[in-house]
């Protein structure tokens, strides 16, 4: 039996196409939720025609805030070890996927239970403990949990070298996103619900917790936004987390006093894509959309110090290190920053979800 522990909305688009595979293929699998993220789950898994969850460990509101996610550790580490054997029913392998704390909960259940455990998207690091932060900090905690290691390119399967000769690691060559993306695309002509404004601009989408941790970082972030604004019209989506910390430090007010920028709700992914296909850049702190603009060809100015991804960085990525020369030098030379889109209809040889369900089913 293939587990799938998932909590997070990111984590839940980039194993999509691995569920929807399953299904396909009739492989049964037992599909966890921790209940991290649940209010655009329900959106995903009609995108992309996914089962609802087999078994959820919460059903309380988003955990968007550090006691918040303390409680909600404690609930799922306390069922874990009550409930294990309602959770994972049958022998198997367990597939935790990223850098959250769903991963590192995943990890650890499957360990109690007994399971090997497989983490997609492993040996992505920034070797820094704390930029980003948890981030780094669960990553390492997975990678000594898991048995299998599914890689999504050269510079990540280099970086797990020296962990353990007992753990087994697979190169994918690329990231499952790609997969939804291809799956994504055709589909996004027939999206309702998204207005996308006449004209260019460019979206932003921030939330990255060390960002938005105190005051002064929160002050940085809007401080670039504006230095964009300027120049471009922005639509910034806001995240629950982004929306509390800006009201805060009493930022949020002076973002909706820039007539060049537009606040928006979070929207589901499809509905993303629309607006981000049709934008001309991105200012984010996330990696799944530093890996989206890559595989689009689209420019991306990333509001963070480092970034543990080399996707796209020097050709579509800039790393803004929130400097202003930085930032002007992305905006004056966009079209250098701009591609093709590689996105294309994989094989089975060359799918990311192929390759990893291959090798599960082996498991």
């Amino acid at each position: 039996m293939i587990h799938v522990v998932i909590g997070t909305k990111a984590q839940l688009i980039k194993m999509a196409p691995i569920l929807r595979k399953l299904q396909e293929q009739n492989i049964a699998y037992n599909y966890i939720s921790t209940g991290q993220h649940k209010a655009t789950i329900d959106d995903i898994l009609l995108n992309f025609k996914i089962k609802k969850p087999d078994l959820c460990l919460y059903t309380g509101k988003d955990i968007t805030s550090l006691p918040q996610m303390f409680r909600w550790t404690l609930s799922i580490l306390l069922k874990t070890l009550l409930l294990r054997k309602k959770i994972f029913r049958a022998k198997g392998v367990v597939l935790v996927h990223g850098d959250t704390f769903s991963t590192l909960l995943g990890a650890l259940m499957g360990k109690v239970a007994g399971l090997k455990v497989a983490h997609i998207e492993s040996g992505l690091r920034s070797f820094n403990l704390w930029q980003p932060f948890p981030e780094e900090l669960t990553r390492l905690g997975t990678f000594y949990l898991a048995d299998y290691m599914f890689c999504p390119g050269d510079i990540p399967f280099e970086n797990l070298k020296n962990f353990s000769a007992k753990k087994i690691r697979i190169n994918t060559k690329m990231n499952t996103l790609l997969d939804s993306l291809n799956y994504a695309l055709p589909a996004i002509k027939e999206v309702q619900g998204v207005e996308v404004p006449k004209g260019d601009f460019a979206i932003a989408t921030l939330h990255r917790f060390e960002n938005f941790r105190n005051k002064e970082s929160t002050l940085q972030v809007v401080e670039s936004v504006e230095r964009v604004a300027n120049r471009k019209k922005i639509l910034f989506i806001l995240h629950k987390p982004t929306e509390r910390n800006l009201k805060k430090f009493d930022l949020l007010k002076r973002l909706q006093a820039n007539p060049n920028i537009e606040l928006r709700p979070r929207y589901d992914y499809f509905q993303f894509m629309k607006l981000l296909m049709a934008a001309q850049f991105i200012l984010s702190d996330g990696g799944s959309n530093q890996e989206e603009c890559f595989y689009l060809g689209k420019p991306v100015i990333l509001l963070r110090n480092v970034t543990e991804r080399s996707e796209g960085v020097g050709r579509n990525a800039v790393i803004s290190k929130f400097e202003h020369p930085i930032i002007d030098h992305f905006l004056d030379h966009l079209q250098d920053f701009t591609y093709a889109s590689i996105v294309e209809n994989l094989n089975h040889e060359t799918s990311p979800s192929e390759i990893i369900i291959k090798e599960c089913t082996r498991i």
